[in-house]
């Protein structure tokens, strides 16, 4: 058979070259949005290493001690795009947590400069627990065994510390603790009220000598039910006699025009009562 030779209607299509376009437009669509989503993802790492270098560099001492401790590094919203709203729920969380933690530090650094005697002398401690930044103010700088009048020397300490916390507008427990050994004396019955009375003495005198908003303050006492050490030695019993002055957050915003901050004569203990 005779082979059939091209008829000069057929050509060779100049338009295929479409078909690669399109396959090179499809992948670099592809390649923009891992990018795009990639952007979004990195952010939150960014977030927490600055909060991270930040702090670190606080902790050496970088910033002045002086400074609002709050005025953490933040990437701005508007730089990030418009994120999830779990994306801006978690990094909201992080740099909350953050500058929780930058005010901790502030708040050690200016207590260690003012009581660092008595944190030598083991008078008193600081300690982060699941509540908060506590203070601890044990029986050996402060209470005679079994009483809740504070020893000579011991209201300047506390009226100390209360100037330095009133200054961060902070929220506070005041907290009394015994030991489990039985009391039952001329003041007191038991360990509940011992505890609570101690806790009341610090309270009183942080409002009155100390400034410390009466708004801000609260106090509790646990008796022998809240140990930080083991009740059956001597060394355990005496951490566990103390008065924990307890951070439970900042304070929350007075209402503007109103003020409901008693008298300071009103808050004076009564002559011979703790």
């Amino acid at each position: 058979m005779r082979r059939r030779r091209p008829s000069s209607e057929e050509h060779t299509s100049h338009e295929r070259w479409l078909v690669s376009y399109a396959d090179f437009i499809t992948l670099l669509f592809a390649f923009f949005v891992v990018l795009f989503a990639s952007v979004y993802r990195d952010n939150k790492n960014i977030v927490r290493l600055s909060n991270a270098i930040h702090n670190a560099f606080q902790d050496m001492g970088a910033f002045s001690s002086h400074a609002d401790s709050r005025n953490v590094y933040v990437i701005p919203a508007e730089s990030m795009g418009p994120l999830q709203s779990d994306q801006q729920a978690e990094i909201a969380k992080e740099q909350a947590a953050a500058a929780s933690q930058a005010e901790v530090q502030q708040l050690r650094s200016e207590l260690q400069a003012a009581m660092g005697d008595e944190l030598k002398n083991h008078e008193m401690d600081m300690r982060v627990t699941p509540e908060g930044f506590v203070v601890s103010l044990r029986e050996l700088g402060f209470f005679d065994s079994g009483q809740a009048a504070l020893l000579p020397g011991a209201a300047g300490k506390i009226t100390r510390i209360a100037k330095i916390l009133s200054r961060h507008g902070l929220e506070l427990r005041v907290e009394g603790h015994s030991d489990n050994q039985p009391i039952n004396n001329a003041q007191f019955r038991n360990n509940w009220q011992l505890s609570t009375a101690r806790a009341m003495t610090v309270l009183l005198l942080m409002v009155h000598d100390g400034g410390f908003d009466p708004n801000r303050i609260s106090v509790a006492g646990y008796a022998q039910y809240k140990p930080i050490a083991d009740d059956s030695t001597p060394e355990g019993r005496r951490m566990n006699r103390r008065v924990d002055l307890v951070v439970v957050g900042a304070a929350p915003a007075k209402p503007a025009g109103k003020d409901s901050t008693p008298a300071p004569g009103n808050l004076k203990p009564k002559a011979g009562k703790p």
